[in-house]
């Protein structure tokens, strides 16, 4: 017989449930108004836009609560607290979020399964981008994996990378506008997304064939 999740008469599983929901709530903002093309955060462009723009028309819950998110939402209780802010790119409000803000030094977390040699791509334009919202000069990026060990890297304001993240603004907000869906952005991250099933075939569930039958390879 398996553990049951019962203790006495009461079930936790819900009630922890609802918990690490309260926590991820600290992370995951919902767009105020999601037809608004013009209201527009940093962490929607910093990361796939497709999934971006489901999770503002077609929002799925996503079923694997990662620990990034766990910790971000109690990092943000802490008493350096958490940073909101705005930047104006003509009539479009990009909005970000630091998890800190130390010294004038903006931090942010995030987690990793090994130690990473270098930051993802995605981490390094959201960082940037905070950097430019709340006119600091420094950052770091803190990877915390799963031994209990922590990786920083430290990066210094660049425009061009802004740039980038500016001309991703600019076509995400045309893409909601004309409630267009974004282009595929395949990366490591497609096999968790809750939204896999809308790019791809269904998860173990693709017909099978053979390589000889698809070349046209006539069998002896």
């Amino acid at each position: 017989n398996g553990a049951s999740p019962m203790m006495g008469d009461k079930d936790y599983n819900q009630t922890v449930k609802d918990a690490l929901d309260a926590l991820i709530e600290q992370t995951e903002k919902q767009i105020a108004d999601p037809q608004n093309s013009k209201q527009i955060s940093l962490g929607e462009i910093c990361r796939c836009m497709r999934r971006s723009y489901y999770d503002r028309f077609e929002r799925m819950e996503n079923p694997q609560k990662s620990f990034a998110q766990l910790f971000s939402g109690l990092i943000r209780k802490l008493p350096y607290g958490s940073k909101e802010g705005e930047f104006s790119i003509d009539e479009i409000k990009l909005n970000g979020q630091a998890d800190m803000i130390v010294d004038d030094v903006v931090i942010i977390f995030r987690s990793s399964d090994v130690a990473p040699e270098t930051p993802a791509a995605g981490d390094v334009l959201y960082l940037n981008g905070c950097l430019w919202i709340f006119n600091k000069t420094e950052g770091v990026i803190v990877y915390l994996t799963g031994d209990g060990k922590h990786v920083p890297f430290s990066i210094i304001r660049e425009k061009r990378v802004f740039e980038e993240a500016i001309r991703r603004v600019r076509v995400y907000s045309n893409l909601i506008s004309d409630k267009k869906i974004p282009i595929l952005e395949p990366s490591s991250e497609c096999s968790e997304c809750q939204y896999y099933e809308k790019c791809y075939m269904k998860k173990n569930e693709g017909k099978q064939f053979s390589l000889t039958e698809m070349f046209g390879v006539k069998k002896k």
